[in-house]
């Protein structure tokens, strides 16, 4: 197996065109101009997706089928220079991983619908039966 040419980010940049374009996915680099009209999602997913950088995090949430990925082997040209695996999420995914504190409510949430509620069963209580008696 031959060893697979190291490119830069900024080299991997100027290939985003419909004439060029190259992916960066899971540190490899994948030329997928020939593939761009057979794409089932459209050129135009691959060309976004190539334009905005590294495309692992838009390729991972499609969640492509066994036989896509065995296919992109065929595209590899080469690797991304100094790619570490998981070391640089997006900022989307490190929104996604942040723990959310639990919601706090306070007394009032529970008391104000408590104290409708029981104003409109008062309410209700006292047309159906002070009023009739009344009339």
């Amino acid at each position: 197996m031959q060893a697979l040419k190291t490119y830069s980010p900024s080299e991997i940049s100027l290939h985003t065109t419909k004439k060029d374009c190259w992916l960066s996915i899971h540190g490899k680099v994948y030329d997928v101009t020939t593939f761009l009209e057979d794409h089932p999602g459209g050129e135009d997913v691959i060309l976004h997706a190539s334009a905005t950088g590294d495309a692992t995090q838009a390729f991972d949430d499609v969640g492509h089928s066994s036989t896509a990925t065995s296919m992109m082997e065929s595209y590899v040209v080469g690797t991304v220079e100094g790619y570490v695996s998981g070391i640089k999420p997006t900022s989307r995914h490190r929104l996604l991983k942040q723990e959310q504190p639990p919601p706090s409510y306070s007394f009032t949430e529970y008391l104000l619908p408590l104290l409708v509620l029981g104003v409109a069963f008062a309410a209700w209580y006292y047309l159906t039966f002070y009023a009739k008696a009344k009339a």
